[in-house]
């Protein structure tokens, strides 16, 4: 039987004990890979014991999005639950924006999402670093640099913190790539979001790139997969080639306390825009049995570590 990985956050954010004393684990996901309503996602962490939700869209639309009717009625169903959110996960310099998009789209998101995600609980908004668009290497990274510390100045001025993925864009395509840009901004309203699975479909070790860039990581993403047939194949946590386990393990022996959060891809592929055809009962219960795998992972490490005569905390 797996432990109970429900957990609470502190005002500084930090993971206290959840229902299991031994451990300082707080799960949590992007929960419209559970559904497409608000009231799906919620049912999957409810059904998960976990009390954190990562918001990327409800009802198809981005938190920046919605009308502010809409979004009040999200902040009261959030709180109804119980629940809190975890990341914001915007569309700020992702897939859809390259560099040679207007950097108007990506200052208006943030400013309206700066005005909404503290009352959802949360101070942490998901961004990436533009993908290229035919411009040389030098440029291409000068402009990330400046277009990414002025989002970053916003942010500061709302308390806010980026936390850029290693996913698209720039600074997405190695640890040195990121390692400059945090370095080169040198804020704290800047930090790293390490995908367990991204370098699956880029074509790189994540165990590696996690060892360069650990000391800037506040939030992790959980997905696993394979490379087949020249395309990511995703898998549950721990059953693919991104040395999942390996990841998890270094990151609680170099004390991380932040939270972990599943992004299956099993059925929903935002940046493809690839969905099955499951209805949303089969979404919402691939999504359950994906958190359950993880945490079954989570405990298998527990033990050994237990059984070496340590114990993550």
């Amino acid at each position: 039987m797996s432990k109970a990985y429900g957990g609470e956050r502190d005002e500084q954010g930090i993971v206290l004990p959840g229902l299991s004393v031994e451990k300082r684990i707080v799960l949590s996901g992007l929960s419209d890979e559970a559904g497409t309503s608000l009231r799906e996602q919620i049912q999957a962490h409810e059904e998960l014991g976990w009390r954190e939700l990562e918001i990327r869209t409800v009802n198809g639309s981005s938190l920046a999005d919605i009308e502010e009717v809409d979004f009040q009625a999200i902040q009261r169903d959030i709180e109804a639950a119980h629940m809190q959110v975890t990341v914001v996960s915007s569309r700020i310099a992702n897939w859809e924006r390259p560099i040679t998009a207007p950097f108007e789209w990506d200052a208006e998101e943030l400013n309206r999402l700066a005005a909404r995600v503290p009352a959802l609980g949360t101070k942490y908004i998901r961004i990436m670093s533009y993908p290229n668009d035919g411009l040389p290497e030098s440029v291409w990274r000068g402009n990330v640099i400046e277009r990414i510390r002025r989002l970053t100045e916003i942010a500061a001025d709302a308390g806010l913190i980026l936390l850029h993925e290693n996913c698209a864009g720039w600074a997405g395509a190695s640890a040195d790539h990121a390692l400059d840009l945090v370095q080169t901004i040198d804020s704290p309203h800047l930090r790293l979001l390490f995908d367990t699975g991204n370098g699956i479909a880029y074509r790189y070790d994540t165990h590696e790139y996690l060892k360069k860039v650990l000391p800037y990581v506040s939030h992790v993403h959980i997905k696993d997969g394979i490379w087949e047939n020249e395309q990511a194949v995703y898998a549950l946590p721990g059953e693919g080639q991104s040395r999942v386990r390996e990841s998890i393990r270094l990151l609680l022996e170099h004390h991380y306390s932040g939270i972990f959060a599943i992004e299956p891809h099993l059925h929903l592929i935002p940046h493809l825009k690839q969905q099955s055809t499951a209805d949303g009962g089969s979404l919402k219960q691939s999504y359950i049995a994906y958190g359950r795998c993880l945490e079954s992972l989570l405990d298998e490490l527990q033990e050994i570590e237990t059984q070496s005569g340590g114990v993550f905390v």
